[in-house]
């Protein structure tokens, strides 16, 4: 069992930045892919950006290359989403999620454990 919790969201204007931090419980962290996911009122929850087991692999989705970078640290059992150059269409519920794959998966199904969210919301 993994127990995930967000924190970092808040309210910034168009262009601004944020930094999104999702500390996972257990010994075991290391062994899950971590995802970013976000959810739009009326909207379907959609993926941002994954990162490998290791660390080595990253994913995002083609809105957000180039000013979003999702990082982990295991030892502190954390895993980062740093977005620059903020849009109002970034609004959202952004949730942390860890998978039992290695590779940086993009698919929702394939993350077992969720975290609560945290809302971004980003003025224009």
């Amino acid at each position: 069992q993994v127990q995930l919790v967000e924190s970092g969201g808040g309210l910034v204007q168009a262009g601004g930045s944020l930094r999104l931090s999702c500390a996972a419980s257990g010994r075991t962290f290391s062994r899950y892919a971590m995802g970013w996911f976000r959810q739009a009122p009326g909207k379907e929850r959609e993926f941002v950006a994954a990162v490998s087991a290791s660390g080595g692999y990253t994913a995002y989705t083609d809105s957000v290359k180039g000013r979003f970078t999702i990082s982990r640290d295991n030892a502190k059992n954390t895993v980062y989403l740093q977005m620059n150059s903020l849009k109002p269409e970034d609004t959202a519920v952004y949730y942390c999620a860890a998978g039992k794959v290695v590779y940086a998966s993009r698919r929702l199904s394939e993350y077992d454990y969720w975290g609560q969210g945290t809302q971004v919301t980003v003025s224009s």
